[in-house]
C-alpha cells in the first residue's frame, strides 16, 4: 500500500492503545488494506465482515481469508449472532475491531451514507471506545497520489448497562459518529478520474448496489440511502 500510494496517518495520538471500536468511511474496495497499512500493529485490527455466501471464493475474500482478520458473516444476517459474539470476543481479548459504518461503498470524497447502528451497538455492548476514522484518497486510485487516513477524536458511551445497551443510546452515539466523520473528511478535495492502471484498479472488486458507480453528491451533509 505504501509502495502505491502516498499514504498519511493524522491524529495518531488520538487512537486509544487499548481495545476499541473503529468506524471507518468507505469508497472502494482497497479501504481495508490502507486501514491497516496505516494503523499501529498494536493492537491488532480485525474486520467485522464481510457479506459473503462463500468467503473461499474470489481474490478479495482469500486476501482476507490470508490475512485473518476478517469476522464475516451470510448474506440475510445469516451467522450475524455468532460474528457478533465473535466481536465481543477479539474485544474481550485486547483487539481492535473495525466496520465500515456506512455498510456498503460510495462515491465522493466529502460524503458520508447515513450509518448503521452496528458500530455504535458494539462498542456499548463491549464497554469499549467509539473511534471515527475517515479514508479519504480512494475514490480514484493513481500511483503516488494522496491517501489520507484521519482519526478524529474516541467517543464513550454516556454510560448504563454494556449487556443491554438503549435504542436511544445507539441512535446517539451513531449520530456522533456520523457527524464526525462528516467534520473529517470536509476538506478533501474530489481527484480526477484516473486512467489505466488506476482506474481498472479502483474499479477491480468495487460491487456498487447500483450497478454502477453513481454520481457524486453534494457535500454537506449525510447522502439519501438510495444514492
Amino acid at each position: 500500500m505504501r509502495s502505491y500510494a502516498s499514504l498519511r496517518l493524522e491524529g495518531a495520538e488520538l487512537l486509544p492503545a487499548e481495545p476499541s471500536v473503529v468506524c471507518f468511511s468507505h469508497q472502494n474496495w482497497i479501504d481495508p488494506l490502507f486501514l491497516i497499512s496505516a494503523l499501529p500493529a498494536s493492537p491488532r485490527t480485525y474486520f467485522f465482515g464481510p457479506e459473503q455466501e462463500d468467503m473461499t471464493r474470489g481474490f478479495r475474500n482469500g486476501l482476507m481469508r490470508w490475512g485473518g482478520v476478517a469476522v464475516p458473516y451470510r448474506p440475510g444476517g445469516r451467522g450475524l449472532v455468532a460474528a457478533t459474539a465473535r466481536v465481543e470476543e477479539l474485544l474481550a481479548d485486547g483487539n481492535r475491531v473495525a466496520i465500515a459504518g456506512e455498510g456498503r461503498i460510495h462515491a465522493g470524497e466529502g460524503v458520508i451514507l447515513p450509518l448503521l447502528e452496528g458500530p455504535a451497538y458494539m462498542s456499548l455492548r463491549s464497554g469499549v471506545l467509539l473511534v471515527p476514522v475517515a479514508i479519504n484518497g480512494t475514490s480514484w486510485l493513481a500511483f503516488r497520489r494522496r491517501v489520507r487516513v484521519r482519526i478524529g477524536p474516541p467517543i464513550a458511551s454516556a454510560g448504563g448497562d454494556p449487556s443491554r445497551p438503549t435504542s436511544e443510546a445507539v441512535r446517539t452515539m451513531t449520530a456522533e459518529v456520523e457527524a464526525a466523520l462528516l467534520e473529517l473528511v470536509a476538506d478533501f478535495p474530489d481527484p480526477p478520474r484516473s486512467r489505466w492502471i488506476g482506474g481498472r484498479l479502483t474499479e477491480l472488486f468495487n460491487d456498487w448496489p447500483e450497478g454502477a458507480r453513481p454520481p457524486v453528491p453534494p457535500r454537506g451533509g449525510t447522502a439519501g440511502a438510495d444514492m
